[in-house]
């Protein structure tokens, strides 16, 4: 009966409780929903042998781990979850819940008597049978690099000699320059003489060849160090504030510069790899030797992302050619770059590319560069490539947009040939689907779902027979207590003819004849796309808040909504490209005609207040809300958010705004333009983000204090660039947020919090 009655009471209207107890009901709503879902699955792992696979899925109070034979389909525990957790407490010294394990994924080792997990930053090794858990040794640590391309020279480089491949020789660096003795430390063989503190040989970059006849390495110029100096304002457990600095390149900054150089072992003789096919390089990656010896291949992307290129170095001649390209009059998508040698030798590849518009797989020349056949073609885009198994000639890849009317962002897996031919579609259901498959190819797991379909989990052979349905999501309780699957809403965009993808999450208790506010949780980071696909309505990310704290705000007495727009991922080229030196754009053309149509529909949509909330990319674009369509939204809650791109790291922006750094970079700056500001806004800054300088910030309140402008700043001491979403104070943040949104778009609000 008291169960009922509490059930009764969250259910009733938000105006008969308190601001307050409904805002604490919000905060608790995670926790009570949480664990009352059954058997939803996580994607599968398979043991490297591929007799065995294992997934985690949701149980009774938390979650549990399943090992599954996948010759006879048994089920087991994939350990005893207390002892493990026993075993962790004793090693860490923090209590170890067994049903709320503080890992998602492991492997097993040693025969499968042990299994392998990450625990924070470190790994840990735990022992099966009378379970003992223990930290793993830490690798030799190389030398971190700024966003991927400054070293930071006050760190050693790991310069454990590199054996050459009969085990005779080994190569490091000595006073800058490469030195190759004999193995073991023994009688210097020679010595280069060009390297200097300046421009320097760096021994993480050797690479020797197959047959022992040349060793590679880059010769590195340095870009510039520069250094994010961070206040500690609060250190834990002391008193008096500390300083910390962090190498963290901006655009513009001069990156390292890489040269390849390659040895002959016999006699020393070195060449200098020209870069005439890889100038103005923004990365140049790892050296390495192909199979046959013959010739060296690196990728390079050029500063501004304008090109990506496979190199490959004739180790006789130091001649380079470029064995594959992609080259865009926008960007090329360096996070989804794929280039695959076949072969020995390189002679062929398979390449990923958006030249016709969308992301296809292709078989490249690898002598000439050319393409000599495309592999996949269509208004669909590929996304993950699983497998080229160069023996069978095959591609296993995923895709989005394939499947005429469903949505375009579900994603579908498909085998083909190298030639183009026998396209085989795996995967059925109209939803979206991960699969992992088994090392050989021989079966894989499907685990599919909607954001109103749960999770389930099945087993299919090579042919995409079904073999067995190994989980089915139950959400009966979940849906008892009141849970509700968001909607998806489609309108057009912009030109009237693209279709804009998104969710609309309603209170409990909704009432059709009110009269709603609408928040909208953004993100629109033009590297993905944001708006859920799949169920599990769970957990929180840095971009912001997944189904469950849209819930929670919306039981407040709000509509909460979450859009993709144009200037994101995953769809078309040309979709993608409106965020191209636009970043001040976020999609709100997109975005707010979305909103109207949603309107249109249902009249308890008030689009006379409108919130918006995000962080990160999703901080700035919600500045960018009032600053630029302060007729449509009314407030803002910016976390962490990247406010002139200017201050923020260099890759992220440099991917989208070019490089140098020219106007795009001041279009959407909310320091430049931040006289502009209507309506109410909220900012919350981690102290020590490492990510987005927290600087970024406090430039943006020196601009709104000098433009006479009223907000509200809350900084997180210690606090991370999650802060107050994903990590820290997160029910003080939220607490903060739903007051903030309740008082500027509902009329309410808590007069004295301090009173409680």
């Amino acid at each position: 009966m008291r169960a009922l009655l509490a059930l009764a009471l969250l259910a009733a209207p938000a105006m008969a409780q308190d601001v307050p107890t409904r805002i604490d009901a919000s905060l608790a709503l995670r926790e009570r929903w949480q664990w009352l879902t059954r058997d939803i699955a996580e994607p599968a792992q398979w043991d490297a042998d591929g007799r065995h696979f294992h997934y985690r899925k949701t149980v009774e109070g938390g979650f549990g781990f399943v090992d599954v034979d996948a010759a006879t389909l048994a089920k087991s525990p994939a350990f005893d979850a207390a002892a493990i957790a026993a075993a962790l407490t004793k090693a860490s010294g923090v209590p170890v819940d067994p049903l709320r394990l503080p890992f998602d994924r492991f492997a097993y080792v040693d025969g499968r008597k042990a299994i392998e997990l990450p625990l924070g930053e470190v790994r840990m090794r735990c022992t099966l049978i009378q379970p003992v858990c223990a930290r793993l040794p830490e690798p030799v640590p190389q030398r971190d690099r700024g966003f991927g391309v400054v070293r930071d020279l006050r760190q050693p480089a790991d310069n454990t000699p590199r054996r050459s491949p009969d085990g005779s020789l080994e190569a490091l660096v000595v006073d800058d320059n490469l030195v190759v003795r004999a193995a073991g430390g023994g009688a210097e063989k020679w010595r280069a003489q060009d390297g200097s503190p300046g421009d320097f040989h760096d021994p993480e970059t050797i690479a020797w060849s197959p047959d022992g006849r040349h060793v590679a390495v880059y010769r590195v110029r340095p870009g510039y160090p520069r250094m994010v100096t961070r206040i500690v304002a609060a250190p834990p457990g002391r008193v008096q504030p500390e300083v910390v600095q962090q190498l963290y390149p901006k655009p513009g900054d001069t990156v390292d510069r890489e040269q390849p150089v390659l040895f002959d072992v016999a006699t020393a003789k070195h060449t200098d790899i020209a870069d005439t096919l890889f100038p103005n390089a923004y990365t140049l990656s790892a050296p390495y030797w192909r199979p046959d010896g013959r010739t060296l291949a690196f990728d390079y992307v050029r500063r501004g992302f304008g090109a990506a290129r496979r190199i490959a170095v004739d180790a006789a001649s130091g001649e380079a050619h470029v064995a594959a390209s992609d080259e865009a009059t926008t960007f090329v998508f360096r996070d989804r770059i794929f280039t695959h040698d076949l072969g020995k030798d390189g002679a062929e590849l398979i390449q990923t590319s958006e030249r016709d518009g969308w992301r296809h797989l292709y078989l490249v020349d690898g002598r000439t560069g050319r393409v000599k056949r495309r592999i996949t073609r269509g208004k669909w885009l590929v996304r993950d490539i699983a497998k080229v198994d160069e023996g069978k000639r095959q591609i296993w890849f995923s895709a989005s947009g394939y499947v005429p009317g469903e949505d375009p962002y579900y994603k579908h897996w498909f085998r083909i040939g190298f030639d183009g031919r026998n396209l085989t579609r795996l995967t059925t259901a109209n939803a979206t689907h991960e699969v992992r498959f088994a090392p050989d190819m021989s079966a894989y797991v499907d685990t599919y779902s909607r954001s109103d379909l749960p999770e389930t989990s099945e087993l299919h052979g090579p042919d995409g027979r079904l073999v067995a349905v190994l989980e089915r999501g139950d959400i009966a309780r979940l849906t008892a207590a009141g849970y509700r699957p968001p909607e998806r809403f489609v309108a057009k965009g912009r030109d009237g003819v693209t279709d804009i993808h998104g969710i609309v999450v309603r209170p409990q208790g909704y009432e059709p004849a009110r009269r709603y506010p609408v928040i909208e949780n953004i993100y629109a980071g033009p590297h993905d796309s944001f708006v859920p696909k799949g169920f599990w309505p769970f957990g929180s990310y840095s971009g912001g808040d997944k189904v469950i704290g849209m819930q929670a705000q919306a039981d407040l007495g709000f509509i909460v909504v979450m859009i993709d727009g144009m200037g994101t991922a995953n769809r078309s080229k040309a979709f993608h490209d409106v965020a191209w030196k636009n970043l001040a754009d976020s999609g709100f053309p997109d975005r707010i005609a979305w909103l109207r149509a949603l309107a249109a529909r249902d009249p308890a949509v008030d689009l006379t207040r409108v919130g918006i909330y995000g962080g990160s990319a999703g901080g700035q674009s919600t500045l960018n809300a009032l600053l630029f369509h302060g007729d449509v939204y009314k407030a803002g809650v910016a976390y962490a958010g990247c406010f002139d791109n200017r201050m923020d790291k260099i890759d992220w922006n440099e991917q989208w705004l070019g490089w140098p750094v020219d106007a795009s970079y001041l279009a959407g700056s909310g320091v430049v333009h931040a006289a502009r500001l209507k309506g109410e806004l909220l900012l919350v800054v981690g102290e020590q983000d490492s990510n987005v300088d927290p600087a970024s910030t406090t430039q943006v309140v020196d601009a709104l204090v000098r433009s006479g402008k009223r907000f509200d700043l809350l900084v997180v001491p210690n606090g991370e660039h999650g802060a107050g979403r994903s990590t820290g104070p997160v029910p003080y943040a939220m607490r903060r947020q739903y007051d903030f949104f309740l008082r500027t778009l509902g009329g309410e609000g808590v007069s004295d919090w301090n009173a409680r």
